[in-house]
């Protein structure tokens, strides 16, 4: 971190134990309230005019929003929210079954916080079962020349030959399948992407590539680029928000040194490049004063990866990066959480899902409302202030 950014923060407060469990108090209310309408579907990714729309469990986001039953689950112990879980588990079985878009990376997003929370918390078979076929789905995705997982498209060809820096959260899937099958080989992918991903998205500067493409004859890295991000140079928001927790998560798997590191370059980088309300703009290449939208869905993922971190972490620099945290919410919790359930069926304001710009290929979708994840992270962050958990990833 910078000087500036030193004196920032020690103006800021934290959030209080209190207010933390006022806030999640509330996050749980407006899940078994939504529960009417969003049990046997699934909440689209992100709101409409601050209100989320029924969707069947398709896309790459769907897991975000059992997860936030699984998370109220473990706040409030209500056999509705247990019943709510366990019929979605059963969705997610159906769908690898049925292989409903399920060719792509995000297996982990999917099926970490829906299916392996079910099983970790309520021993549901049905969910290890679909887990562990999520996992399979996953790994077949593996590129050994590169030693990458390919992020989408049609393998074998060389403009779909890349992975982007979200994938460091799907992995934890591929840890928890050797865990309960034995079976060394999801272990073994996981780590090679890790050690493929982290020597390539991180840039000189800090900041991070979103996507990365590697050369399909020699497996040599070969360009960074962005899908998301303002421009290829920028620093996505959301996109460095992965690498914060994807960092605190590879290290917590390999135990490599570096692997801190690397965690406290790529968020100190995010730091510098905060707003003073500590909530950054979709794209870090925007700063106080901008009129572009905000992603508060990124605050709350970096701060989910700094706690996690924390634990690995010595007592100073641990106390550091906790506080930063209760900082960081603090101010989402303040700012950009929903208030009022008449304001919106989600829990946090002003995100973004993707922001078209003159260099990118985004579709514009989500600009300045409530998403999925970032609802999920914002309930985590929250869990992990107020108790020792256990994680899901």
């Amino acid at each position: 971190m910078n000087k500036q950014t030193e004196t920032l923060l020690r103006e800021k407060s934290e959030l209080t134990e209190e207010k933390c469990r006022e806030a999640m108090d509330f996050a749980v209310k407006q899940v078994e309230d939504n529960l009417k309408e969003f049990t046997d579907s699934f909440k689209k990714a992100y709101s409409e005019d601050g209100f989320y729309n029924p969707t069947p469990n398709v896309n790459w986001t769907t897991g975000f929003w059992t997860g936030q039953i699984w998370l109220a689950y473990e706040w409030s112990k209500t056999d509705e929210l247990k019943k709510a879980g366990q019929i979605q588990a059963k969705s997610f079985l159906n769908r690898i079954d049925r292989k409903v878009e399920v060719d792509h990376h995000d297996m982990g997003f999917l099926y970490t916080p829906s299916c392996v929370a079910a099983y970790k918390l309520v021993g549901d078979e049905t969910a290890k079962e679909a887990a562990v076929k999520a996992a399979d789905q996953l790994i077949s995705r593996f590129q050994p020349v590169g030693e990458f997982i390919q992020a989408w498209g049609p393998m074998n060809q060389p403009e779909n030959y890349r992975f982007i820096i979200d994938c460091l959260l799907n992995l934890p899937l591929l840890y928890w399948a050797t865990e309960e099958t034995g079976d060394q080989k999801y272990r073994e992918i996981a780590e090679k992407h890790i050690h493929t991903a982290i020597a390539n998205v991180i840039r000189e500067d800090y900041s991070t590539w979103h996507t990365f493409f590697m050369n399909m004859e020699t497996g040599e890295p070969d360009h960074g680029a962005t899908c998301q991000g303002y421009k290829d140079g920028s620093a996505w928001a959301r996109g460095q928000a992965w690498g914060i927790y994807g960092c605190a998560l590879a290290y917590r798997y390999t135990k490599r040194p570096e692997y801190i590191e690397d965690f406290k370059h790529v968020t100190g980088y995010f730091l510098d490049h905060l707003p003073s309300d500590l909530v950054p703009y979709w794209d870090l290449e925007f700063g106080e004063g901008s009129e572009e939208p905000r992603d508060s869905s990124s605050a709350s993922i970096a701060a989910c990866g700094m706690l996690e971190m924390a634990k690995y972490l010595d007592e100073s620099d641990a106390a550091c990066y906790v506080s930063i945290a209760k900082k960081i919410m603090e101010s989402v919790v303040e700012h950009y959480a929903v208030k009022d359930l008449q304001e919106s069926n989600g829990l946090v304001l002003h995100s973004t899902y993707s922001k078209k710009s003159p260099y990118n290929t985004c579709t514009p979708e989500g600009v300045d409302e409530c998403n999925i994840w970032g609802d999920y992270f914002y309930m985590e962050a929250l869990t992990r202030l107020s108790k020792d958990w256990n994680p899901y990833w």
